[in-house]
């Protein structure tokens, strides 16, 4: 329990499971210290706010959610920027602000928003409240000390400085050309003045910024924003409040350490990563886990040695899990990273490559593109990270340093602080 006065912490996540969730956790170790806390997304995550015991506040419906999840270009390397912005940022504008309203208790309210939650920042301005921008992944951070990786962007190493900042320059540009005619619309409708550089600076709130990982994992740059705090991966996956699928129990105990293949919660296009996951799991003569919430993109007629469950907490299958195959979200590898399992990344857009890139960095993961996603290329490189007893030792040294308690301690506090 917190000595500081209860606060009423509206929470602004959008996005996938893997965006949403943390925030959950965050909410629940905040009403634990004895805060009011809404959680204020889609209204597909109602459920999920009701299994935390978080009060809730829907901006959009779940059916509007189904809907920008089977846009394919959602996972295009170059559009799925855009289709982010049209689907899930600039439709949450006006009911962010309503609920915003509705709920703000002067003196004691905290906006906290995601990194794709402006909509949180008009609100916080127009009704001078604190602001947190919360980050889950440490690409949303440009360095030229330490360059995030990003699809189509050039790297290597030893890249001079002016190409660099060229690069960013370009892509400074290209975002705010996406992002600004929707959000300064809005923003002039309110008699808010204009946005301006919003990977630069807009993003990130002006008083207090996190980063939802250890500094580890991504060393914190000279040339980030002064006001941005590492606390650590935050790691709720309602294991708990969320029960375990029928089956999984008996095909863990019924041999081997499995292979477990994930694209994202949000992914409906992953038949071909299925289908390829499966004949890897031949090729290399093990067993298998499929996790998709969408069936269809499930190969009929699995093998006895594959199964496919809808969901499933990672934090309960992973450490009994071989290897982990997947698109390299930053809370499906915080989980992994945990559990002690090497990564191979098939990354197709947003943070992903960024991460991936961290992983090999780490010593514990390898990856491959989207694009060239075939069962003999993964087998391969799963292959190379199971048979290495380097991989395997990092692994394990890298799991020992997890303090979650502490990191949500610390992310508790940032927030109660900003209040101040």
């Amino acid at each position: 329990m917190t000595t500081t006065p209860p606060l009423r912490v509206l929470l602004f996540p959008v996005g996938s499971h893997g965006d949403v969730q943390p925030f959950a956790g965050i909410g629940r170790a905040l009403q634990a210290r004895g805060h009011e806390v809404f959680l204020c997304t889609s209204g597909y995550y109602e459920s999920m706010a009701g299994r935390a015991g978080l009060a809730f506040r829907a901006i959009g419906t779940a059916e509007d959610f189904r809907r920008v999840t089977a846009d394919p270009d959602l996972w295009h390397p170059r559009r799925a920027f855009g289709a982010v912005v049209r689907h899930g940022m600039e439709p949450g504008y006006a009911r962010s602000l309503e609920i915003a309203r509705e709920l703000h208790a002067p003196g004691r309210t905290v906006l906290v928003a995601g990194t794709l939650g402006l909509a949180a920042r008009n609100a916080a301005e127009l009704l001078d409240a604190p602001l947190v921008s919360v980050h889950l992944a440490p690409s949303i951070f440009f360095s030229v000390d330490k360059p995030p990786r990003y699809p189509g962007m050039l790297w290597w190493r030893g890249m001079p400085r002016w190409l660099t900042r060229l690069q960013y320059w370009v892509a400074d540009r290209m975002t705010d050309a996406t992002v600004l005619p929707g959000l300064n619309r809005f923003r002039a409708q309110h008699g808010l003045g204009p946005a301006r550089r919003i990977v630069r600076r807009w993003w990130h709130a002006p008083a207090r910024v996190i980063g939802l990982f250890p500094p580890w994992f991504a060393p914190p740059q000279p040339d980030w924003p002064p006001q941005v705090r590492l606390t650590g991966f935050p790691l709720y996956d309602e294991a708990g409040v969320q029960p375990l699928p029928d089956g999984l129990a008996g095909f863990l105990d019924a041999g081997d350490a499995p292979l477990v293949f994930t694209p994202g919660s949000a992914m409906a296009h992953g038949r071909k990563f299925f289908a390829q996951a499966v004949k890897a799991c031949g090729l290399l003569g093990r067993r298998g886990i499929l996790l998709s919430q969408f069936p269809e993109t499930i190969p009929r007629d699995l093998p006895a040695t594959v199964r496919h469950f809808s969901y499933v907490p990672f934090s309960r299958v992973f450490p009994r899990a071989a290897a982990l195959v997947s698109h390299g979200g930053i809370g499906t590898t915080a989980q992994a990273l945990r559990a002690g399992i090497p990564h191979l990344v098939m990354h197709m857009a947003h943070d992903q490559l960024d991460n991936a890139q961290r992983l090999v960095e780490l010593g514990v993961g390898d990856s491959i593109a989207a694009a060239r996603f075939t069962a003999p290329r993964a087998a391969r490189k799963l292959a190379a990270l199971l048979d290495s007893p380097d991989v395997a030792a990092r692994c394990r040294e890298l799991a020992a340093r997890f303090e979650p308690d502490q990191w949500m301690q610390s992310t508790c506090e940032w927030i109660e602080q900003a209040a101040r």
